[in-house]
C-alpha cells in the first residue's frame, strides 16, 4: 500500500525556499541523515515523502548521538571546516543560514526580558557561558528533539523539519536531543548521557580523527543553555516533565 504524501506548507515563499535549501544541504553534506524524498516544491509549499512510524524515545539515545556524530563528522569534513561560529554560513548561491552566536544572544535577552532569567546577574552569566561554547570546530543545529526523528517498523531513523539549521558547535544539537527527551520522558541515568556524549565523539572521530568533538562537562554546559532557552516550552509540544534537580540548582547558582 502506498502512503499518501504529505505536505508543509509556508507562511511566505521566502520560508519554503530556505527549506528548500537546508533540505539539499543536508543531503549533500550530511549524508548520514535520511530525509523524506521531497517530491513537489510549490511556490509557498514542499510534498514529501510520508514516513510511517513512531517518535524518537528515551531508549534511542545512543543511536541518535551515533547518528548526529556520524552527520556532524561528515558534514564538518565536507563543509565546515573552515566555518566560524560567529559568522553565518554561505551557500553556494549567495543565501546564508544563521550563525550560532548572534541569534542565541538574542534569545538569551528575551528569557530575561519574559522572567525566565531572574535578573541581569543571571543573564551575564549564561551569555558568558554562550561565549565559552562557541569554541571548537563547526557542527549544525538542526533541533533535534524527538518528534524531529521517525523510527520505522523496521528499526530506520528518518529526519525530519530540517527547516531551519544554524551554524552549532560541536554537541550542541545531541544537548538539544538529550534535553527534550528528559522534559519529554523524564530523567534516566547519567551513564546513559555519558555514553551517549561517548558514541557521538567516536562517530565525529570516524569522518575526521583529528577533531576533539566534545566531553561531558561541555555538554552540560550546553544543557544550561537548552534549560533557559527551551524554558517557554515546559508544559507544551509534549513537554510535561521538569529539569533534573542538579540542572535547576545550576541555573539558580547564576543568579
Amino acid at each position: 500500500m502506498t502512503l499518501p504524501p504529505f505536505t508543509k506548507h509556508y507562511e511566505i515563499p521566502e520560508r519554503a525556499a530556505a527549506a528548500v535549501r537546508h533540505y539539499w544541504w543536508i543531503n549533500e553534506h550530511a549524508k548520514p541523515l535520511r530525509q523524506p524524498a521531497l517530491k513537489v516544491i510549490g511556490p509557498a509549499s514542499l510534498t514529501f515523502e510520508r514516513v510511517e512510524g513512531r517518535s524518537a524515545r528515551s531508549q534511542d539515545l545512543r543511536r541518535l548521538a551515533e547518528l548526529l556524530g556520524h552527520a556532524h563528522g561528515a558534514a564538518w569534513r565536507s563543509d565546515l571546516q573552515a566555518a566560524s561560529l560567529n559568522t553565518p554560513h554561505r551557500f553556494q548561491d549567495g543565501t546564508t543560514f544563521d550563525d550560532y552566536l548572534g541569534p542565541r544572544e538574542i534569545a538569551l535577552r528575551r528569557r530575561h526580558e519574559q522572567g525566565y532569567l531572574p535578573n541581569k546577574v543571571s543573564l551575564h552569566a549564561m551569555l558568558g557561558l554562550l561565549e565559552e561554547t562557541a569554541q571548537g570546530p563547526c557542527a549544525f543545529y538542526k533541533d533535534s528533539n524527538p518528534r524531529n526523528f521517525i523510527i520505522t517498523a523496521a528499526g530506520d531513523i528518518v529526519t525530519v523539519d530540517t527547516d531551519d539549521l544554524s551554524l552549532a558547535p560541536m554537541g550542541y544539537d545531541l544537548a538539544k536531543l538529550v534535553a527534550t527527551l528528559v522534559l519529554t520522558y523524564g530523567p534516566f541515568a547519567s551513564e546513559a548521557i555519558d555514553d551517549a556524549c561517548n558514541t557521538y565523539s567516536q562517530a565525529v572521530r570516524q569522518h575526521a580523527p583529528q577533531l576533539d568533538p566534545i566531553d561531558r562537562e561541555r555538554l552540560d554546559d550546553c544543557l544550561a543553555l537548552h534549560a533557559v532557552l527551551t524554558a517557554p516550552y515546559i508544559g507544551r509540544n509534549g513537554y510535561c516533565h521538569s529539569w533534573p534537580a542538579h540542572v535547576r540548582l545550576r541555573l539558580q547558582g547564576a543568579s
